[in-house]
């Protein structure tokens, strides 16, 4: 089996079905959906599990103490050769992600080593397309690394190593620096856009926000040298980080900033063809 669809949830009522009805519109059926529920008592997964009766679908009540606990206890469970974490909320760009990814696996199969094939998301909160950095080197991993939901992981890797709990907000950021410069993962960026990302979810509250900086700081600084994180910070006030930020997250000037961003990283692919 090529992939193993993860879902983690508890109390997502309606927005459980619209992403697990995301994952069953695919053209490509080389799957298995794992949900991973929290006990939820909003009836929704009784409710699924009425509705899936008889298809691949596997449902898992564990309790869990948060987000990438739960991610971790539904990866025990997968059985694919590649994993893909869609939270609740979530979708699918369109029907065709799947068989798209699927490609892109297939042309590089040659390959040795444990690989993590990421691509594009499209943010609804914003109506932003957001490209993914095509080339992963230390400055993105400092900067701007793929999101889970565009990343689609070597089983080997969540095998190997989970996220670490300790990280409320960042554990994915920190999972992928250890793929990178740990597991030396190879990262092949494919021109898909993989997910519609729902956005203003829980790492996105102000509490939440506040606490990414300081994990984002406590991270960079296991994987990277002082020289390089003091360097990478002054690239980034020299650059002017926080108006970039407010361009991207604001609803007026965020597809204007993600088209900028869009025609520098396309420079970058026709560099690397």
């Amino acid at each position: 089996m090529t992939f193993s669809i993860i879902v983690v949830c508890r109390n997502a009522g309606e927005k459980l079905h619209k992403t697990i009805e995301s994952i069953r519109r695919q053209t490509e059926d080389d799957y298995e959906i794992i949900v991973q529920d929290g006990f939820s008592t909003d009836g929704s997964v009784e409710r699924l599990a009425v509705e899936s009766a008889g298809e691949d679908l596997k449902i898992y009540r564990e309790k869990d103490t948060g987000i990438y606990d739960a991610m971790n206890r539904a990866a025990a469970h997968a059985s694919g050769r590649y994993f893909f974490f869609l939270n609740c909320g979530d979708y699918f760009q369109d029907e065709t992600v799947l068989a798209q990814v699927k490609k892109e696996i297939s042309r590089t199969n040659g390959r040795k080593g444990v690989r993590i094939f990421y691509g594009n998301i499209r943010e609804r909160a914003t109506g932003a397309l957001v490209m993914s950095n095509p080339q992963i080197d230390d400055f993105a991993c400092y900067r701007n690394v793929p999101c889970h939901q565009a990343c689609f992981y070597d089983s080997r890797l969540l095998k190997k190593r989970g996220f670490r709990t300790c990280y409320k907000v960042r554990a994915d950021y920190d999972h992928f620096l250890w793929c990178y410069y740990r597991a030396h993962a190879s990262m092949h960026y494919m021109p898909v856009t993989v997910a519609s990302y729902e956005g203003d979810g829980f790492s996105e509250t102000r509490e939440n926000k506040r606490r990414s900086l300081v994990e984002h700081a406590h991270i960079v600084r296991k994987y990277m040298s002082r020289e390089q994180v003091f360097k990478y910070r002054l690239i980034m006030l020299a650059t002017l980080a926080p108006l970039r930020t407010y361009l991207a997250e604001n609803e007026a000037t965020a597809e204007f900033y993600q088209k900028i961003k869009r025609k520098i990283y396309g420079g970058l692919v026709r560099e690397a063809d």
